[in-house]
């Protein structure tokens, strides 16, 4: 019966996320969706499908890239940290705190460039500003490899969310299956508009939840907060210091330079770019890089759990301990607050993973398939086939060998900060040459994969996506002051991003896009 009701409330909020995502579509795929994409560079309508017209407002800007932030790692990861070690966890807040305040300056100069460009991701943005458009479809690449990890672990915490709620009537496998068919299905639809829409529902129900939750666990297994935390500092001090409980050395220099290196990359990372190019104005992202962190307040709620469940639920080990969370709830609820806890957190997989399915398909359906002549006009559709590829692959790959994703996901954020020369330094400082950028990626990356799974992360306590960082930025400066020098003569205008403003006054459409009056003289 337990099982029956949790999976009915469950499958009702399924259906209700799919309506939700036509009808955020309805009408937006006709003539002006044509209108906006029609050309050989934009692609039928994939302006529309990939970064929402550029029309997402201050609101569907917030929900979408709040809804990035907060997957099911935040009800599993979060709850599975703290419970693990405690206080290195904090991590987690004070990068994504960080980054949205980095992001109040780089958001509104990477929105300008590529709408005065009529670009659509961070491949276009690297493939525009060093003319190489080779390089752009080998950032696709690199990138796709970053972000399979995450595809996949979104699938594996949807079939862990769906079998807990379901009271282990619907198996792993099963819910697997179901992350990738709901997902994969919904974002080939809807896009980066529909994801935006849904978003509105999760956070509700993120908020309403874990609201509840922060109140009810304390007050139910411990008689309230002072009890609890009384409990916490007698019994499990070594949770509440750095470098918690058996982390492996997570100390204070590793906080700070994991925090320092995971703000940097995610203002470039490829899903928070297309949140950025998504905006309606450079003014909406200011306000949400203003707000987001107020939604960072939410993570204190699992994180908390977590300790609590170190005396509800004692003894989980590996992978169990990202159960702490759920377990707690399924032990005391009732099957409907089940089933609505669990939407949350599936809705929770389900929104990051189709913002890093369409950008894996934005990025290969105009950088690497789009590239070839034959295909050229086709970009939407090339996308969309992309998107099912990714997302197949991550499932296949979740069920043969669900440790090669697993170890990749090791280098996912260190391995995409090596692109922060290149891209950020790249368009404030002209000198940077595309062998110089390219030089220090190579080097950059190869070094984080050396010391990533040569076990030696941390280094000497720093992270070490930060010391390939540092090695990559002195390999770039290096090549651009002794190596060779690029011949571009273009105007300072079409290769830097000198301010972040966009004219009001647009200029009509060309290539798909609105361009500024200047850019299209």
């Amino acid at each position: 019966m337990n099982a029956a009701v949790s999976t009915t409330v469950f499958a009702a909020f399924m259906v209700l996320t799919v309506v939700l995502g036509l009808l955020a579509v309805r009408g937006r795929g006709g003539a002006k969706g044509r209108a906006e994409g029609t050309s050989a560079q934009g692609g039928g309508g994939l302006a529309e499908w990939s970064v929402g017209s550029r029309s997402l407002g201050t609101v569907f800007i917030w929900v979408l890239m709040a809804g990035e932030s907060y997957t099911s790692f935040s009800y599993l990861g979060a709850a599975g940290w703290g419970y693990n070690f405690g206080a290195p966890v904090l991590y987690v807040v004070a990068y994504m705190s960080c980054g949205y305040a980095l992001g109040y300056v780089v958001g509104p100069m990477l929105w300008a460039y590529a709408r005065r460009h009529g670009l659509m991701g961070i491949t276009d943005i690297v493939a525009h500003r060093y003319r190489r458009p080779w390089l752009g479809a080998a950032v696709a690449v690199l990138a796709t490899v970053c972000l399979l990890p995450y595809i996949q672990l979104q699938i594996t915490g949807m079939g862990v969310v769906v079998s807990t709620l379901s009271y282990g009537a619907i198996s792993l496998n099963w819910g697997y299956f179901l992350g990738f068919a709901i997902t994969t299905g919904f974002v080939v639809v809807s896009g980066l508009r529909g994801s935006a829409w849904v978003s509105v529902l999760k956070d509700v129900l993120v908020i309403v939840t874990l609201g509840f939750l922060v109140g009810y666990v304390p007050l139910h297994y411990f008689d309230g907060y002072g009890p609890f935390l009384e409990r916490v500092v007698a019994e499990k001090p070594q949770w509440l210091t750095f470098p918690g409980h058996d982390s492996g050395g997570l100390g204070q220099v590793w906080f700070v330079t994991t925090t320092l290196v995971n703000s940097l990359t995610v203002v470039i990372f490829p899903t928070t770019v297309a949140g950025y190019l998504g905006a309606r104005n450079a003014d909406a992202l200011r306000r949400n890089a203003v707000l987001l962190p107020v939604y960072n307040v939410l993570l204190f709620v699992p994180m908390l759990l977590g300790l609590a469940a170190l005396f509800v639920v004692p003894g989980l080990t590996g992978a169990d301990s990202n159960l702490a969370l759920f377990k707690m709830v399924v032990d005391s609820l009732p099957a409907w607050a089940v089933g609505v806890i669990g939407v949350a957190a599936a809705l929770s997989s389900i929104v990051p993973m189709a913002v890093f399915m369409l950008v894996i398909g934005t990025m290969w359906g105009r950088s690497v398939l789009g590239a070839l002549p034959r295909l050229a006009d086709r970009q939407k559709l090339c996308s969309q086939l992309v998107v099912v590829a990714a997302g197949t692959v991550a499932l296949v790959l979740t069920y043969t060998a669900p440790d090669t994703l697993v170890r990749l996901s090791l280098i996912s954020y260190e391995g995409m900060a090596q692109l922060v020369p290149m891209l950020l330094l790249g368009l404030v400082w002209r000198r940077l040459t595309w062998s110089a950028a390219v030089s220090g990626l190579v080097v950059g990356f190869a070094l984080v994969c050396v010391l990533v799974f040569g076990g030696h992360d941390p280094l000497w306590g720093m992270n070490a996506g930060l010391v390939a960082l540092a090695v990559n930025l002195a390999v770039a400066l290096a090549v651009t002051r002794w190596g060779p020098r690029d011949a571009d003569d273009r105007p300072d205008a079409e290769v830097l991003a000198l301010d972040d403003e966009f004219p009001r006054e647009t200029a009509p459409v060309r290539g798909g896009e609105t361009v500024s009056p200047q850019a299209s003289s």
